[in-house]
């Protein structure tokens, strides 16, 4: 089967670094999955699950936040503020942090810190339905 070269870069480490079949993304409408010889792009991550079928029939998961993706000549660059993998989400703190966002926004707040409440929210789901996922 055709693969391709796909890196996931995130603030803290790097999350992936190898070469796959598939990499499924989330994108502000909806999820793109990208294979070998895929058009060249760039595209928008949003905060959700990444999904990696790796060469050797591995599948990796992720929760990753926003960023951006490049898919240039068989090769895909995925650079994320934040990306980890189910097992590494302490839900405590993961319900903790979507309570606090949750009363943030339930505050009058600019419009700054009102997009920051929502996107905290969004984070700790993601981060929350991962971790049930994996306990599952």
């Amino acid at each position: 089967m055709n693969t391709f070269s796909l890196k996931v870069i995130a603030c803290d480490r790097i999350f992936f670094d190898g070469r796959c079949r598939q990499v499924i993304l989330p994108l502000f409408d909806g999820k793109m999955a990208i294979q070998a010889h895929h058009e060249n792009m760039i595209v928008a991550v949003e905060i959700g699950e990444i999904e990696i079928d790796a060469e050797d029939g591995g599948k990796k998961i992720g929760v990753c936040g926003t960023g951006v993706a490049q898919i240039i000549n068989n090769r895909a660059t995925v650079i994320v503020d934040t990306c980890e993998a189910p097992e590494e989400i302490d839900l405590r703190r993961a319900e903790e942090a979507k309570l606090r966002a949750s009363e943030q926004l339930r505050q009058k707040q600019s419009i700054q810190e009102y997009y920051r409440s929502r996107a905290s929210l969004a984070r700790a789901m993601e981060r929350l339905a991962a971790g049930r996922k994996k306990n599952d």
